[in-house]
């Protein structure tokens, strides 16, 4: 892989993490702050949101972190090794947690019963962004599941010719 493009691709990286961090320590609380001031009674709702949505994007900030180190070890030519199954499991585990929160989140919304101001701010519009983040949260972490068994399969393939030559 070109060293420009993986370049570019740790400089994405490295900005997504940094704004994962500003998200976490500005927005998010600053946000839930302000929904409470604007309607008092989502108050015993925002610390347990507040503590998921960190959460959530925490787990997106491990993805990457591991993401940076499989492709230092693409750059190394060291992809074809064990090493790379446990940061692609670190990915799998990530996503999986983070589907769980949303999960979480998803089953909280439709059952319990959360009041909605008049402004249009509806539940029912959060239990829709939770349950697409449940199904999204599901198919990635399908998805690199299904690449970790290409990964295991070149691996293989690589070793087998290594031993032939």
């Amino acid at each position: 892989m070109h060293r420009l493009f993986i370049a570019a691709l740790r400089a994405g990286i490295a900005a997504a993490i940094l704004g994962g961090l500003f998200a976490q320590i500005v927005v998010i609380p600053t946000t839930a702050a302000d929904e409470v001031d604007r309607f008092p009674p989502y108050g015993p709702f925002a610390a347990p949101y507040v503590t998921v949505a960190i959460a959530g994007v925490a787990c997106v900030q491990v993805a990457l972190v591991a993401v940076w180190r499989l492709l230092a070890m693409v750059r190394r030519g060291a992809i074809f090794t064990p090493l790379a199954f446990r940061w692609v499991d670190t990915i799998i585990g990530a996503s999986l947690v983070a589907t769980l929160l949303a999960a979480g989140v998803t089953g909280h919304l439709a059952l319990a019963s959360i009041p909605s101001p008049d402004d249009g701010m509806e539940v029912i519009g959060a239990l829709g962004a939770a349950t697409a983040c449940v199904g999204v949260g599901t198919a990635f972490a399908m998805l690199v599941v299904i690449m970790r068994s290409l990964l295991r399969r070149a691996t293989d393939l690589q070793t087998e010719i290594a031993e032939v030559i």
